[in-house]
């Protein structure tokens, strides 16, 4: 499997984290007959970004397991050599950066690189951000958080009229909810003419954490108050590879790792039939599919 940050040296580096609540955690995760056996690591995953309460953890990991296990458009059919995800590869660039903030937070940049609109699928990009992110949060272990950043360049009104609201409900749900890593910022660079439009689709599924944390940045020397250019892509002004070299460092991680990720895509399931009390479907936690009509761009 893809290297995982050791257990040991997060404890150590994160003193503040107790090792026998974690375990305390992991031994109520077990107890549970409808979740998964996970690991320590994964626990303890859970546990920091929850910022160390054991019953919002539960709370996170439920939400989590129970999103993998009914949003099947984003957690299912994760084979990388499938078509959708291969073509995704080539349309989405999904960049973990190599270093952390000096804050030590960790950046992610999703941008487009391939700018025709009839070749984006906006739920094969999820699936393939989702996936990455798994990974990346898996090998980079605890960390204070998370910046996110989505590079708008080359996207045009008809890559945001592909966009379902009931997509971008259920991504966001996830990013806010479920997601083991706590969200520091969330940074839109490279702001286009119809941002508002954008938005419209967004803010309505946005909680007040995720709105305090967003930023727009008109300048891209503003965006460097929060992240230091040595540690950007060249085309956005610093000092590393363009992001075409960096994804596909990335995504040949993915690649070399295509059987274990289908093992972890069967494995982070919730058995719905032995679930205490009862059993959750979608609509429990998106309401009624029937209730959204896409955005009116014109």
């Amino acid at each position: 499997m893809w290297d995982v940050y050791k257990v040991e040296e997060s404890y150590k580096k994160f003193p503040e984290v107790r090792r026998e609540e974690v375990l305390k955690f992991q031994e109520w995760i077990h107890s549970q007959p409808h979740m998964p056996k996970i690991s320590e690591h994964e626990a303890l995953l859970f546990y920091y970004a929850s910022k160390c309460n054991t019953e919002i953890s539960k709370q996170v990991l439920d939400t989590y397991l129970t999103c993998r296990t009914h949003v099947e458009s984003f957690f299912r059919n994760l084979d990388v050599n499938r078509a959708d995800l291969q073509n995704a590869m080539k349309v989405v660039s999904l960049c973990p950066m190599p270093t952390l903030t000096p804050e030590g937070y960790g950046v992610v940049i999703a941008k487009l690189v391939e700018f025709d609109t009839s070749k984006f699928n906006f739920i094969a990009a999820i699936k393939l951000v989702l996936l990455a992110m798994d990974i990346w949060i898996q090998t980079l272990g605890i960390v204070p958080g998370l910046i996110f950043v989505i590079d708008l360049q080359g996207v045009k009104l008809g890559h945001i009229a592909r966009i379902g609201i009931l997509d971008m409900k259920k991504f966001l749900f996830y990013l806010q909810e479920a997601i083991p890593i706590r969200m520091h910022g969330f940074h839109f660079i490279n702001q286009i003419p119809f941002m508002d439009k954008l938005l419209a689709l967004m803010t309505p599924f946005m909680k007040k954490e995720l709105l305090d944390v967003l930023h727009m940045h008109s300048s891209i020397e503003g965006f460097y108050k929060h992240v230091p250019p040595q540690m950007l892509p060249k085309e956005i002004g610093g000092d590393l590879p363009a992001s075409k070299k960096l994804k596909e460092v990335f995504y040949d991680v993915l690649r070399k790792n295509r059987n274990e990720i289908l093992k972890f895509e069967q494995s982070h399931l919730i058995e719905e039939a032995k679930r205490p009390g009862k059993a959750k479907t979608a609509s429990d936690l998106f309401g009624i599919e029937g209730s959204f009509k896409k955005l009116d761009i014109d």
